[in-house]
């Protein structure tokens, strides 16, 4: 009886890497095709006029309040304010936490704990923030509405207008409406997280702000002048570690 020859098992199978093939350009179709839509919304951006409004909005501030802006915003969110997990939780530190009970030391804490620390506390509220959007189906499923309503206008306006109603809608006022539709969307689908988030970050900084004793952390502008005897003679306190007691 004749024998059926089987091919060798290292030539390659046609079904196999016809089906890799289509598995593997599946992503690169679903990034192309977001990155068309991407740059079809920059277009759209672009050629509403946003852009220029925008540049005519920025001129018209006065240069003193955009380098007084500019200033302000270097300063709030300077990296070297963040303070690392060290000073944050005084690890190491005999006594980091502790119970204040004079209320007059007690408010001076709060206050310098907020000084010090606001830029940890602000980043502690916006993670809270995030981990209470991820946890929210209802606010997820809604921005993926919300974005696939953005896609379809953007889609239907290519080529100028957009028709609802047998009435026609410009570029601009479908992206003007959609905006302050958008606007209100946002705040109804995040008011929940928002709030809930606050609080918890609010609870949490209270807590660590009473009973976090960071008095022997100060900044680097912070600095004591000591007058010695000789008149107009001055003496560094605590910030100059070269001189020996």
């Amino acid at each position: 009886k004749a024998k059926s020859i089987k091919p060798p098992s290292f030539l390659p199978k046609t079904d196999t890497m016809a089906v890799n093939n289509t598995s593997g350009s599946a992503p690169g179709s679903t990034l192309g095709t977001l990155m068309g839509v991407m740059n079809t919304a920059k277009e759209k951006w672009d050629s509403s006029g946003a852009n220029d409004a925008m540049n005519r909005v920025a001129a018209s501030v006065p240069q003193g309040t955009k380098d007084y802006l500019s200033a302000t915003t270097g300063e709030l969110f300077n990296r070297q304010r963040l303070r690392g997990v060290t000073v944050c939780f005084g690890i190491g530190e005999e006594r980091p936490f502790y119970v204040e009970k004079s209320p007059a030391l007690l408010i001076a804490r709060v206050k310098h704990n907020f000084t010090f620390f606001y830029l940890n506390y602000m980043l502690l509220t916006a993670l809270l923030f995030c981990l209470t959007l991820l946890i929210s189906p209802s606010a997820i499923i809604g921005i993926g509405l919300l974005g696939a309503l953005w896609v379809y206008v953007i889609q239907q306006t290519q080529k100028g207008t957009l028709v609802i109603a047998g009435k026609n809608i410009s570029q601009n006022q479908a992206t003007t409406g959609l905006i302050i539709f958008s606007g209100f969307t946002l705040f109804f689908l995040l008011r929940g997280v928002f709030w809930y988030a606050l609080c918890s970050s609010g609870f949490l900084v209270l807590v660590h702000a009473g009973l976090r004793d960071a008095s022997m952390h100060q900044d680097g502008d912070d600095h004591v002048d000591m007058v010695g005897e000789v008149p107009g003679e001055t003496a560094s306190f605590l910030n100059d570690n070269n001189n020996g007691v």
